[in-house]
């Protein structure tokens, strides 16, 4: 089915109301379970294939986030999907007042290619549960993953309900330039306001997941050892290519030595001596993305890594010391094994190096001093953050996840991707066993009586 044939397809099953029925949506992400489960071991191969995962990783950060999705969908989405009470307005009384959530309608999902499993289906399963039909266009770069969610999609979903659509940006060009009810795009800044600018064409609401320069500050009173453990793993999980990873760190010039050296141990106590061979540590996604990680590298002072062979993709751990701000590897996101460390001093220091860049999708502080942790989480705007960790604020499906500013539109997860592909009625039910007649002309003398009624509220 060609895709303009497909998209009319699907406009028609969403007019035939099939997806409002909830027993229809809950047991369609059963299905869907029930095949994944089936192919778990051929999703562990599709990663390892496209990025080096080993399947420890692949079962943390892709098969069990959308395992543990899909279970609390088909738990909770016949809930979510009964109308809200509200409180009513007295000057409607007598009235109940209610929220009902709808389907927006035809749902188009751009998914990215470095969690190409899960950020391909965590969108898709609000989408699903909300009511809608969806079609999914994965990234052309993790081949052997997307390949796998077509078939299980194929499997799982009539075509008029869910489809995958691959290819490449040309694809997903001519998808975006069809009317769509809601269109959810995971990437880089650059290529979502490409999207936004279709979407606005027709006036589609979006979901834009981004990203950006996501600082991590280390202040002087954080605990070292558990520090860096905690910044290693963050980092360097799928060889760095996490839109909310930390982008580059700020540390206090008192404890930059101390830190660094505990870095190297922990790189070492994660991946052995040779880190090339280490089962657990993954590759970079394809060659042009290696080819400009290389160009960051190129010419700054290494405090440890940078080594690399392009024919595995394989790029060591690497700390870059002290780049300046206007040098290759601070212009942009990294998205990869590189991690610069940059001495500060005041907090005035800080606000001018993360004031420099976007607001970021994330951001990071280590420290235990209770006043400068309420002045960071104060003084800077940001989609999310931790405390003493980094890009854990994933794990928690009760917090909404998504960016501010140039890292992103809107928010997904657990209950908030169920509202995101949701559109909210607001109705008042009015009785009729009386009717007051102070808001009908005439209305001489009831100025008065109104103003004191409205101050009484």
């Amino acid at each position: 089915m060609q895709i303009k044939e497909l998209h009319q397809a699907q406009i028609n099953f969403f007019k035939s109301r099939t997806t409002i029925g909830i027993k229809y949506r809950v047991e369609s992400l059963q299905r869907l379970k029930k095949i994944i489960e089936k192919r778990e071991q051929d999703v562990y191969a599709a990663l390892e294939n496209d990025l080096g995962k080993c399947e420890f990783e692949a079962f943390l950060t892709e098969y069990n986030v959308i395992i543990a999705e899909l279970k609390k969908f088909i738990y909770r989405t016949k809930k979510w999907s009964q109308p809200t009470k509200v409180s009513s307005s007295i000057l409607n009384f007598p009235s109940k007042a209610r929220r009902y959530p709808e389907p927006y309608g035809n749902v188009l999902i751009i998914s990215p290619w470095n969690y190409p499993f899960q950020l391909a289906l965590a969108p898709l399963i609000g989408a699903v549960a909300a009511g809608n039909t969806v079609v999914l266009k994965p990234s052309e770069f993790s081949t052997a993953t997307s390949s796998l969610l077509k078939e299980i999609i194929e499997e799982a979903f009539d075509q008029e309900h869910v489809s995958v659509q691959l290819g490449d940006a040309q694809v997903a060009q001519e998808l975006t330039a069809l009317s769509w009810d809601y269109i959810f795009f995971t990437g880089s800044p650059g290529v979502g306001k490409k999207i936004y600018q279709e979407a606005a064409k027709h006036l589609t609401p979006v979901t834009l997941e981004l990203g950006g320069k996501n600082p991590c500050v280390v202040h002087e009173s954080a605990a070292i050892k558990v520090t860096a453990k905690r910044i290693v793993w963050a980092k360097f999980l799928n060889a760095g290519q996490t839109c909310i990873a930390p982008d580059y760190l700020l540390v206090h010039h008192s404890i930059k030595e101390q830190l660094v050296t505990e870095i190297k141990n922990q790189l070492q106590e994660f991946f052995g001596e040779d880190i090339k061979k280490s089962p657990d540590y993954p590759r970079i996604i394809r060659d042009a993305h290696f080819d400009l990680l290389l160009e960051m590298i190129a010419g700054e002072s290494i405090l440890t890594g940078g080594n690399h062979d392009k024919a595995s993709l394989y790029i060591a751990p690497t700390l870059i010391n002290e780049p300046s701000r206007d040098s290759k590897v601070m212009e942009n996101e990294i998205f990869g094994p590189i991690l610069p460390v940059i001495s500060y001093t005041t907090e005035q220091e800080l606000e001018s190096w993360i004031e420099s860049y976007e607001k970021p999708l994330g951001a990071y502080c280590f420290t235990g001093d209770s006043k400068f942790e309420d002045w960071f989480v104060q003084r800077f705007s940001f989609g999310g953050g931790v405390i003493n960790d980094s890009i854990v604020q994933f794990i928690n499906d009760r917090l909404p996840f998504g960016g501010v500013g140039n890292s992103g539109i809107g928010s997904y997860h657990g209950k908030h991707s169920f509202e995101t592909f949701s559109h909210y009625k607001s109705v008042v039910h009015r009785g009729t066993w009386i009717d007051l007649p102070v808001k009908y002309a005439p209305y001489s003398n009831k100025l008065k009586w109104v103003k004191k009624l409205m101050s009484k509220l």
